[in-house]
C-alpha cells in the first residue's frame, strides 16, 4: 500500500510518518531529505529541485512498491499536481492509496513547532510562519478523499494506530 502523508510544516506529519512506516513496517521516504540531498550537491535552490525531490521519491516509492514494501511518502502535498503524483502511481503499480494530511488546530502550538523545531537538514531551510499561507490555501482548497487527523490532539503514535485502524 502507499500512504501519502500532506499537511502543513511544523503540523506534525513528520512524525505521524514515522510512526505509521514502523508499525506498518514501511519504507519511509521524506522529499525533504532528498532536496536538501540535492542543495548539499550544489544545485540551486528553486522550483524545479523541489519537483526533482517529488520525482525522486516517486521513483524510489516505484522501486520499493514493486518489491513488496508499504510506502510511506513524507510530503506537504499541498499542491493538486503532487497528490495527482501519488494518484497515479498507486493506479499504476495497482496498490491502495490512502491520503493522512495532519493539522494542528491550535496556531500557538502549530507556530511553536515550526519555530522550535530541528531537523538534521544541512542546506534546507526552515520554512516561516509566514511561507505557510500560500501553502494553508492550497490544503484549503483540497476536496479529494483523505483521512485528516489533529495533531494537537493526540500524540503520533495515537494518530499512526488510528491511520492502521481505517486503512487494514
Amino acid at each position: 500500500m502507499l500512504i501519502a502523508m500532506a499537511g502543513l510544516p511544523g503540523a506534525g506529519k513528520s512524525a505521524v510518518a514515522t510512526e505509521l512506516a514502523r508499525m506498518l513496517p514501511a519504507v519511509h521516504l521524506v522529499v525533504d531529505e532528498f532536496e536538501d540531498a540535492m542543495l548539499r550537491a550544489g544545485l540551486r535552490a528553486s522550483y524545479e529541485t523541489g519537483l526533482a525531490a517529488y520525482l525522486a521519491v516517486e521513483a524510489a516509492a516505484r522501486t520499493n512498491l514493486a518489491a513488496g514494501a508499504h510506502v510511506v511518502v513524507d510530503a506537504v502535498n499541498d499542491h493538486p499536481y503532487a497528490r495527482g503524483q501519488w494518484e497515479r502511481l498507486a493506479q499504476w503499480m495497482r496498490v491502495p492509496l490512502h491520503f493522512v494530511e495532519v493539522v494542528c488546530s491550535d496556531e500557538t502550538l502549530h507556530r511553536t513547532r515550526l519555530e522550535g523545531r530541528s531537523r538534521p537538514f544541512q542546506a534546507l531551510p526552515e520554512p516561516t510562519w509566514g511561507s505557510l499561507l500560500p501553502r494553508r490555501a492550497m490544503l484549503a482548497e483540497w476536496r479529494g478523499e483523505r483521512i485528516v487527523l489533529d495533531s494537537a490532539l493526540a500524540g503520533p503514535s495515537d494518530l499512526a494506530k488510528r491511520v492502521l485502524a481505517l486503512v487494514r
